[in-house]
C-alpha cells in the first residue's frame, strides 16, 4: 500500500491537523515508511509465541475477585462538607 499526497491531505483533514501545502510529500513519505516497518512486522513468525506482559520474566498478581466498600468510608466522608448516617448529605432539590 502506498499513501499519495491527496491521501495524506484527507488523513491530515480527518485527523483535524493543519499541513501546509509544501509538507504534504513529506509526510505522505513517512506514513508510507510506517507502512512499510508495518508490512515488515506482519512477516515475522509468532507461531506458538507467547504474549508477553512486561519484558522480565513474571507472572501476574492474582487476588480474589470480591466485593468491598473499600473500608474507608470515614476517610471518604470526611471529604463531604455535610454528612449524615454514613451517607453524603445534599439538599433536596425536588419537591
Amino acid at each position: 500500500m502506498s499513501i499519495d499526497t491527496e491521501t495524506a491531505r484527507r488523513t491530515a483533514k480527518l485527523a483535524r491537523i493543519a499541513v501546509p501545502e509544501e509538507r504534504l510529500p513529506a509526510l505522505a513519505g513517512e506514513f508510507n515508511a510506517i507502512l512499510g516497518f508495518i508490512e515488515q512486522l506482519q512477516e515475522v513468525d509468532v507461531d506458538g509465541v507467547e504474549p508477553m506482559v512486561s519484558v522480565t520474566p513474571m507472572r501476574l498478581k492474582r487476588r480474589d475477585d470480591v466485593v468491598t466498600d473499600g473500608n474507608q468510608a470515614e476517610a471518604i466522608l470526611a471529604n463531604a462538607p455535610e454528612a449524615r448516617e454514613g451517607f453524603f448529605a445534599v439538599p433536596k432539590v425536588v419537591e
